[in-house]
Formats: structure tokens, sequence, C-alpha cells
């Protein structure tokens, strides 16, 4: 089986490598999948694509053109999918639906602890000899409200670790987790969530309905110098609106592991290059803003499951079986 693997990394080559079968044949090219590299394909049997790679009903046509059915997602966000398109044209989507909820649970966390108790300032500081603790004034974890949107696998994991701090948690789903209940948490509405929380963490699939949901409205809704996370996508965020609400102080502090318009950032050395990007230069500006590129994923434990269920779900396919993860 030829399977050809778009936007891959030195590191993506690595784990598909080790932890898949060797009757895969891996064809790995660093090019983003669209309508104009789809064609790179051609003799392939099947693509495997990342979050950033573009499979809509144009790029899935060309894909069946060239007699490829089967496309893998090696991660569990299929919001670049047009799955109807798929449908139509007999394309199986299969993905990676659990890798390491644990993975992005804790890099979310690592994102409040660094804000709140300003790490990153930290580090720059001592290296120029700087011990000043003035403007290094933190808050405890414990005690505080957190708001987490989505109580799915990694949702869970993040409520785990919370719990651990003393947070008291509030969760909107709508399936309600009792895991996350036996926790002590309470399933309340969103602008009570948005009313009651000093911190909020989204982790919610990226749907039609959920696009933009942190937008002037909801921000309006919630406490003076809240701290909003989001290791889920990007598009859940207004981009502007909470430039302005930063600019206000109504946020007080935002971490961000995913941005709206990252697929012509994340993922590149762009450390030589002039970002014209300038909403994203924007949010660099402000202080009380930690931005990382995409790697709430990237742990060892996380590449290696993420590489083994992909190759369980590409031979699922060429043995004509189902794998569970069929979108």
């Amino acid at each position: 089986m030829k399977v050809t693997v778009f936007s891959s990394q030195a590191y993506d080559e690595k784990a598909l490598r080790q932890h898949s079968p060797i009757d895969i044949n891996w064809q790995f090219l660093p090019q983003k999948l669209d309508a104009l590299t789809a064609i790179a394909a051609k003799g392939s049997d099947a693509v495997c694509v990342f979050v950033n790679d573009d499979l809509s009903e144009a790029v899935l046509t060309q894909l069946a053109g060239l007699g490829i059915f089967a496309v893998a997602l090696r991660c569990a966000g299929f919001n670049n999918v047009d799955l109807q398109a798929a449908k139509k044209l007999g394309v199986r989507v299969m993905r990676v639906p659990a890798y390491s909820p644990q993975a992005v649970a804790e890099h979310t966390t690592g994102m409040m602890l660094c804000l709140s108790r300003k790490f990153h300032k930290a580090y720059n500081r001592t290296r120029d000899n700087n011990f000043d603790l003035n403007g290094l004034l933190g808050f405890n974890l414990y005690g505080k409200t957190v708001g987490l949107i989505g109580t799915g696998r990694i949702g869970v994991a993040t409520a785990r670790i919370l719990h651990g701090f003393g947070c008291t948690l509030l969760c909107v789903d709508p399936v309600k987790n009792d895991e996350v209940s036996a926790l002590g948490a309470r399933y309340v509405s969103l602008a009570e969530l948005y009313r009651q929380s000093d911190i909020i963490s989204l982790h919610c699939p990226l749907t039609p309905q959920s696009h933009h949901m942190i937008n002037d409205t909801a921000l309006q809704q919630m406490k003076d110098g809240v701290m909003l996370i989001n290791t889920s996508r990007g598009a859940l965020i207004d981009t502007k609106a909470v430039i302005a609400a930063l600019k206000t102080a109504k946020i007080g502090y935002l971490g961000l592991d995913v941005y709206e318009q990252e697929a012509d950032l994340f993922f590149k050395d762009l450390s030589d290059k002039v970002i014209a990007d300038e909403i994203f230069q924007r949010l660099l500006t402000f202080p009380n803003v930690l931005i990382t590129g995409h790697q709430a994923f990237f742990t060892e434990e996380a590449l290696a499951q993420i590489s083994r269920i992909t190759a369980d779900n590409l031979l699922a396919y060429t043995q004509n079986k189902k794998s569970g993860n069929e979108l």
C-alpha cells in the first residue's frame, strides 16, 4: 500500500516508520495538501493529512480522480474536511479520535501556570541577571473558578488536573460526562460559565455553530481580567474581538496554542521572514499573551499513538474492514 503523507515533518516520518507495519510504503511531502499539490499523490492508494491540509470538495474530487479513495487524518479534528463531498465521492475518511488527551490537558494547564505566575517573563529576566520580582506578581489557581467548554476526552483530562489544584469547575457540553461530574464539576449554561469563571478553557470541536463563539457578545459577559485559553481550534475565537478585549483589560491573560490563520504560519521556521499577518503581529505585542505553535499534542506518547492508529486505519481500509474511526 502506498500512502502520500502531506504536511510532514521529520518527526512524522520517524514516528510513522517506527510504529507502523513495514508493508506500508510511505511517501513524505512537506507541502500542504491543496488544489495545487494534490497531483503529487498520483499513484498512491491513500493520503495521510494533518490539521491545516485542505480537504474541500475540489481537492477531494481531484483525489478521487487520481483513484485515491482513502484519507487518513493523523489528528482528531476534521473541520478541514468536506464530509458531505467525501461521502458523495465515495472517499473514506478516518481519524485518530484519541491519542493522548493528557498531552493537550497538561499543555493547557501549563499555559495557565505560565500566564498566572509569569514564568516566561521570569525566565528572560534571570538570563539577564535581573532578579527583581516587581511585575511578576501572580495568583493561585487554588480556589479559582475554571470554565471548561467541552468535556470530551481532553476536557475530562483537564478537569482532573484542575481538580487536583483545588479549582471550582463549571462545564458546558451538550452531553454531560459522569467522570467530570464525579469530580464535583457543575454543568451550567454558557452565560453562567462566562459570568462566573476566572479562567475559561476551550475544548470543543470547530463546527458552524461554534465558529467565533468567543466574540464581542461573549466577552461582554465575562469577568474583567478573565484568563482565556484555547488549545482546540483557532476559529473558535474572533481574534479581532479578543484584541479589543485585551486593550480594555476585559481579558487579563490570553493563552493560544492555535490561531485561525495558522496554516500560513505554524509548523514552519519563519525566523528570517517578515510576517505579513498584522493581526497575529498585534497579538505578539501584548505582554499578557502567550502563544505556542500548535504543540499541545506534541509528546512522544502522543506521536506514537497517532502513528499506530493511523496505520491501523489504513490497514483496515486495505482489508475492506472498518477500523471504528471512520467519519
